[in-house]
């Protein structure tokens, strides 16, 4: 449950009343132990136990408030930090490095600026095995979870409302660099409606001393009840380089309290991208699929079980991974 501050002070130099401003503090605490083997791009020793901050979802803590404005509209903030929790330390940077953001909310949808996810990250792993997790078939696998631009910052970004189980979001992020074009623009549109879910996103990063690298996912999901069947794909192209990414899954609830993810992802290249891929090292850390230059491919099976609204205890199978973690939501 957030933490809900309701500010009822007054500000003694100007009188100014905070009554219908509330702030919310939120995090996720989650911390995996496994061993890990050697592989193409790992630099871990074979068969090393390591424990690591975020299996299922990335560790954090933020701040996300609202003020009624009247007539429907509100102002918006979200300030939220990453943390290393087998460490303590902060990630990707200080302060709140991970989001940081001020915009309008409405009837009309919202508009936020500053550092976003993007359109495209808002549906990127939507239908992902393993709980869209690092530790997920795709992890290690997929070329375009490693290259395309996730928050990158100076950003402006429009999210509607749904309309019919439709909706669709807009981000474009300033490179802000005199005479140099880096900067980056992307869309999606999603549908969700009783058991049907469908995503579809493109993202363009500019870069003036190359090809743009241009990036399409499309993915769906179809609950059955008994289990919910994930489709997923994605085409990564600059130029010459071309990868097609693929990821089929199901997620079967076993109980209320049970659920088994398993997935199968690959990644096929032409020549081009797969000599690009080898001497820049794209694949994530750590890799935990099997790379032999043209394709890639990886499996995954993940089991969570829901202690409370708050609590999961999960279980990781992987070609290259075993792990055990747990996430605490508060």
């Amino acid at each position: 449950m957030k933490k809900s501050l309701i500010a009822l002070a007054v500000l003694a130099a100007s009188g100014a009343s905070f009554a219908q401003s509330t702030v919310n503090v939120y995090g996720i605490a989650d911390i995996w132990l496994g061993n890990l083997k050697a592989s193409k791009v790992s630099d871990k020793a074979d068969s090393t136990t390591v424990m690591e901050s975020g299996g299922v979802s990335g560790s954090r803590w933020g701040l996300k408030g609202a003020e009624d404005l009247g007539g429907g509209l509100k102002a918006v903030f979200t300030l939220e930090q990453g943390i290393a929790l087998d460490t303590g330390a902060g990630t990707a940077g200080q302060a709140f490095s991970r989001l940081s953001y001020v915009g309008l909310a409405g009837g009309f949808g919202e508009v936020t600026f500053g550092k976003m996810w993007t359109a495209t990250d808002d549906v990127m792993g939507v239908s992902n095995s393993g709980f869209d997790s690092g530790l997920s078939a795709t992890n290690g696998v997929w070329v375009a979870n490693s290259v395309y631009s996730s928050n990158p910052g100076n950003s402006i970004k429009y999210a509607s409302p749904s309309f019919g189980g439709v909706t669709f979001a807009v981000s474009y992020g300033l490179d802000e660099t005199p005479n140099i074009t880096k900067d980056m623009v992307d869309f999606n549109v999603a549908y969700a409606g009783g058991p049907i879910a469908v995503n579809f996103a493109y993202q363009v990063q500019n870069d003036s001393s190359a090809d743009d690298l241009k990036i399409t996912t499309l993915n769906g999901s179809y609950d059955f009840g008994v289990a919910k069947l994930l489709a997923s794909y994605a085409q990564t192209k600059s130029g010459d380089f071309d990868v097609k990414d693929y990821q089929i899954g199901v997620d079967v609830p076993v109980s209320s309290a049970i659920t088994v993810s398993g997935g199968f992802a690959r990644s096929s290249r032409n020549d081009v991208a797969a000599a690009s891929i080898a001497a820049d090292n794209l694949l994530v850390k750590p890799a935990m699929g099997l790379y032999n230059g043209t394709t890639n491919t990886g499996f995954g099976v993940a089991v969570a079980y829901s202690m409370s609204k708050r609590t999961t205890l999960y279980d990781v199978s992987k070609r290259q991974l075993y792990a055990v973690g747990v996430k605490h939501t508060f």
